[in-house]
């Protein structure tokens, strides 16, 4: 059972609406959590949010037992404050049970409540947020920034829209050491599941997990040789293959063996764990074929064949051509900014390119923000039909054409407004550096859910962060002329 926000305050409990931050500070902290507090104070912002995530979060309510839940402002308040830190969820708990100013926002007083977090606590809750109601937050939380500034300034959107790609925990893939992952996971699985079920056979899966790393490490020491006699090569290629053909022969007897056990293992209820087996078996007998394909038989396998990590099975070979980058594992994401810095959407490109989705993506933002007029891309998101779409759907567009410019299209790029927003266009640079300092350098959280969450909250903790910073700055202002104030005061009293 969950609820919202306890309404009864504790002896001792500051109002979130009177928690004081230092305007000076310039740290992440106080930011975030002032964008928070303003979240909260305003009532027509936190009534949509605390909407949103109750939509999120009842699903995962306890009503069997009644056993109350995490607040749905402590999740939100955790959640974000982890993206927007980029830290691990060992630091959020220290964070949870012993910083002040953080415990007042969760709710809890300084001398009286006591509460601590647990580890497995945090991990569980901050998990059940939702990618889709994420992006309706961020919408609502963007509207507030908006509010914020001066209205006429927001009257008129001007967006810029780049991708880029957000690395996933995965070491670097060969074919080999893809084989001994999905080994290692089918011995270990298998090995377990035989004792915890009183299935004879698997005694030394130990052994026979060293057995194959012996075989694994072999073939990653393997060299060909550099000589030029021909006999040589020959003979050293033979004893390379020779290490191939034991590596692949001993793998295949382990997954024989294993299938022989999940037959008896049927008659068991261990449904989970043989389907996790037979995943790792799929992903085991796809790499010897590839193996025995390209090493034996010398052939290139096409790229879609190809996986790059058999546990984020979503990870693509990136390779856009950045200097000292040559290749990035990981998966694209499109995001879109506005003139005050607020990320207004984004799109995860699950295997596709900038030219494919740039029509959607300004029909997204259309829908969501009608007062967009204009959007500026990189050629990596030129087509003939996204110049003619866009044009026909926001009042300028810049989009500069790949290749050699014909006399209209001369006309369109050196026009002034043109030549201004494509030099404003390389701000979303420092958008995206910003992300990536929120936790889109590299996503730890697992599976492609995981993945979406996880892109989810960083760009609602960036707008948060950004939204802090606007009232921080309107904060530090009022305290100068304050200051002068008094400074002014004492020169007239002397």
């Amino acid at each position: 059972m969950r609820i919202i926000k306890t309404p009864q305050s504790n002896l001792g409990q500051v109002e979130i609406g009177e928690i004081q931050f230092d305007a000076r500070s310039r740290d992440d902290i106080p930011a975030i959590l002032k964008g928070l507090q303003y979240i909260y104070v305003n009532d027509n912002v936190r009534s949509q949010v605390f909407a949103l995530l109750e939509d999120s979060l009842s699903s995962a309510a306890r009503q069997d037992t009644g056993r109350p839940g995490m607040e749905l402002w402590q999740i939100f308040v955790l959640a974000t404050l982890k993206l927007g830190l980029n830290c691990d969820f060992d630091r959020l708990q220290e964070l949870a049970n012993h910083h002040d100013v953080l415990r007042q926002m969760l709710g809890h007083s300084g001398w009286e409540n006591k509460h601590y977090y647990k580890l497995q606590t945090l991990i569980d809750n901050v998990s059940q947020l939702k990618p889709e109601v994420l992006a309706d937050i961020n919408q609502v939380v963007v509207e507030a920034g908006h509010e914020l500034l001066k209205k006429k300034s927001c009257d008129e959107l001007r967006v810029r829209c780049d991708s880029f790609v957000v690395e996933t925990d995965v070491h670097f893939p060969t074919d080999t050491n893809l084989l001994w992952d999905a080994m290692r996971k089918i011995i270990y699985g298998i090995g377990h599941t035989s004792q915890d079920y009183g299935v004879i056979g698997w005694r030394q899966y130990e052994y026979n997990l060293k057995r194959i790393k012996t075989r694994f490490i072999r073939v990653q020491k393997a060299r060909y040789s550099n000589s030029k006699n021909p006999e040589k090569q020959a003979k050293r290629e033979q004893a390379v293959h020779e290490l191939y053909r034991d590596y692949l022969s001993l793998s295949q007897q382990m997954i024989d063996k294993t299938k022989s056990t999940l037959d008896e293992l049927a008659q068991f209820d261990c449904v989970a764990e043989i389907a996790t087996i037979e995943h790792y078996i799929d992903h085991a007998m796809r790499q010897i074929d590839q193996i025995e394909r390209r090493v034996l038989k010398g052939e290139v396998i096409p790229h879609e064949e190809k996986v790059f990590s058999i546990f984020e099975e979503h990870t693509e070979w990136v390779s856009k051509g950045k200097a000292g980058v040559p290749v990035e594992l990981g998966v694209r994401v499109c995001v879109i900014e506005d003139q005050h810095q607020f990320i207004l959407h984004h799109r995860i490109m699950w295997k596709e390119t900038d030219d494919k989705i740039a029509i959607e993506m300004v029909d997204a933002v259309k829908q969501r923000y009608p007062q967009l007029s204009q959007c500026s891309f990189d050629k990596g998101f030129y087509s003939p039909t996204n110049l003619k779409e866009l044009n026909n759907r926001l009042d300028r567009i810049i989009l500069p054409k790949k290749g050699r410019l014909t006399k209209e299209d001369q006309v369109r790029e050196y026009d002034d407004d043109f030549k201004k927003a494509r030099r404003q266009h390389s701000a979303v640079e420092s958008c995206i550096n910003n992300l990536e300092q929120r936790g889109l350098d590299r996503c730890l959280s697992y599976g492609k859910e995981g993945f979406k969450r996880h892109v989810a909250l960083s760009i609602v903790a960036c707008n948060l962060h950004r939204l802090g910073l606007i009232l921080q700055r309107k904060e530090l202002k009022r305290l100068q002329k304050q200051t002068c104030r008094k400074q002014r005061q004492l020169a007239v009293a002397a």
